[in-house]
């Protein structure tokens, strides 16, 4: 899945958080981060810190990969 946006990271966090069966508070306490903090960044918030972005797709299962723009085959 290629990610642009921080709306796009967001709604990929709670899709694969919603798919996993877990709720807002519980993907919260198990990365470390407050509920109102999760909240805004699977509402897009641009400024979310990227440690602990990092930490909740972590703790959702989702990796990240990065790749040279060019070098990217998928959409």
């Amino acid at each position: 899945m290629r990610i642009q946006t921080a709306a796009e990271l967001g709604a990929a966090i709670r899709n694969r958080r919603l798919d996993s069966g877990l709720t807002q508070a519980a993907l919260a306490d198990k990365a470390g981060v407050s509920r109102k903090w999760l909240v805004e960044v699977e509402a897009g918030k641009y400024s979310a810190e990227v440690g602990r972005v990092l930490d909740v797709l972590w703790a959702v299962g989702l990796r990240t990969d990065l790749a040279p723009e060019d070098q990217n085959s998928e959409n």
